[in-house]
């Protein structure tokens, strides 16, 4: 057993102790913070025990490969392959719970998607990004709740925001912020042409007001009716929200609830998260010097990924990843694509 393995060991053992203590036990942000350290630390302890009793087997099975009898020499070269394989799992799951960041995995998060280049087609396409991560996030159990959207009208959206909850919900989709990049040939257009749009896509972890506190006097409270397609009052009463955070200037608007409240509610989750990010971001440039910019201007050189219709392609530009199932990949089979994100990602750490 490895100096590390024994020091999470005893703070596993010590965290069981202090999740029964009653003022712990009393204090339900400190509970839930020990608690998700203890999770985390036991799912580790637990990988590392499984990976010690397979290292086992398979060199037991390797010295069976050195004897003289066949059947077992047989045996143990169809089982090897398995053990291989279940042991390089073992190490991808340890090297996910011993990450720094496997905490702000765990979180839920804020998915913001607004067209870019391209007019009607880019908002058809920022429609299109939205039922995918829809569909991904149905296929891994989570949940999703539209905080804002302001729908074009013909169908797509200038701009969709939703929460997103769940374990790894942040993990599955933080590789999703950046500039995404269409070609295809618009059911507008009539002579066949291949249009190129894009739309551009925020990942920000939700934050919540007791992480993060804003001062009142910084905000400015409007209210308003809300809006349908062609501006035409959806709502008699003034429901709709819009909240300026004056030090920023960032504003925030929500109108799809039919109530003041849920509006102002879902437009201060969605201003919290932005600021939060903001402080991120100031952190990272003093460590790094540089900043970590999520969002381009929406033009066409700066893409992440490129979904090219006619030839049923997809090219992650990062990892420089092509995929010819494209149809798949916007029915929400993004998993691939994300593992192999990871699998860059590991390597460049």
């Amino acid at each position: 057993m490895n100096q590390r393995q024994k020091k999470e060991e005893k703070r596993l053992e010590e965290l069981a102790q202090q999740l029964t203590l009653p003022d712990i036990l009393n204090n339900p942000r400190l509970y839930t913070e020990l608690s998700r350290e203890y999770k985390k630390l036991q799912q580790l302890v637990e990988c590392y025990k499984e990976k010690d009793k397979l290292t086992k087997e398979l060199e037991e099975l390797k010295e069976l490969l050195k004897g003289d009898d066949s059947e077992l020499k047989e045996m143990a070269e169809d089982e090897i392959p398995e053990l291989e394989k279940r042991l390089s799992e073992l190490d991808t799951k340890i090297e996910v719970l011993s990450n720094p960041e496997y905490e702000e995995f765990q979180k839920n998060c804020i998915v913001e998607i607004r067209a870019g280049t391209g007019g009607d087609e880019a908002t058809l396409f920022a429609a299109d990004l939205f039922r995918m991560y829809a569909k991904f996030i149905e296929q891994k159990g989570l949940k999703y709740e539209v905080l804002s959207s302001h729908p074009s009208d013909i169908g797509g959206f200038k701009e969709i925001i939703f929460l997103v909850q769940g374990e790894n919900a942040y993990r599955y989709l933080r590789f999703e912020k950046g500039v995404h990049r269409v070609q295809r040939i618009p059911v507008t257009e009539t002579g066949g042409r291949i249009h190129t749009s894009t739309a551009t896509v925020a990942v920000l972890l939700e934050v919540e007001d007791t992480q993060f506190q804003i001062d009142p006097n910084d905000l400015k409270l409007e209210t308003f009716r809300a809006s349908g397609h062609g501006g035409q009052h959806v709502n008699k009463v003034s429901s709709a929200v819009r909240i300026t955070h004056l030090p920023t200037n960032i504003t925030v608007t929500c109108q799809d609830e039919r109530s003041q409240f849920k509006n102002r509610e879902k437009a201060m989750k969605i201003l919290r998260a932005r600021l939060a990010q903001m402080e991120k971001e100031k952190k990272e440039r003093a460590l790094h010097q540089e900043r970590q910019q999520q969002l381009g201007t929406g033009d066409r050189s700066e893409k992440i990924r490129t979904y090219n219709f006619p030839q049923n392609r997809v090219t992650d530009h990062r990892s420089g990843l092509t995929l010819y199932n494209l149809d798949r990949v916007l029915n929400g089979e993004l998993a691939s694509i994300i593992d192999n994100l990871e699998e860059y990602e590991k390597s460049h750490r």
